[in-house]
């Protein structure tokens, strides 16, 4: 839930900076003057990025979030017998040892996003964040290929 509220709170933030930045952007804009307008055409480009930036990360959550909740369901997650820092998040040295596992099944399986998902679930475990949402955007994309 914490994750939501700061998802928000930074959607509520974008939303914001466009109207402020929208508005200085015309006002560069209306001066007539080459180096303004520059300056507006850009304060007007870059936040229509942020925005898709934003967007593409919500429907990759949003996604990921839904594989989560199926293979919840099917009571298919990598199981958290795993032994715990302070923090809540598994030991290195323990994930590092289950690691084979679900790397042999996406090999196994390259099609199959429910391996895809469980090894993105193990990357993140072991910190590795950008194998991680690698792995959950190869399920994401083999689970709307079905």
């Amino acid at each position: 839930m914490t994750t939501r509220i700061g998802v928000g709170v930074m959607a509520a933030l974008l939303v914001l900076y466009l109207v402020v930045v929208g508005d200085r952007a015309f006002k560069f804009l209306a001066t007539g003057q080459p180096v303004a307008i520059v300056i507006g055409v850009a304060l007007l480009v870059l936040p229509v990025i942020g925005v898709w930036a934003l967007a593409r990360e919500l429907m990759f959550g949003v996604r990921a979030e839904r594989l989560g909740r199926i293979l919840e369901a099917e009571n298919a997650l990598p199981a958290n017998e795993l032994p715990v820092r302070p923090s809540g998040r598994p030991e290195r040295d323990a994930v590092d040892a289950i690691f084979p596992e679900y790397r042999a099944a996406v090999e196994e399986f390259p099609e199959d996003w429910r391996a895809w998902y469980r090894l993105g679930i193990v990357y993140d475990g072991a910190g590795d964040r950008k194998r991680a949402r690698h792995a959950i955007r190869e399920a994401i994309k083999y689970s709307s290929a079905r």
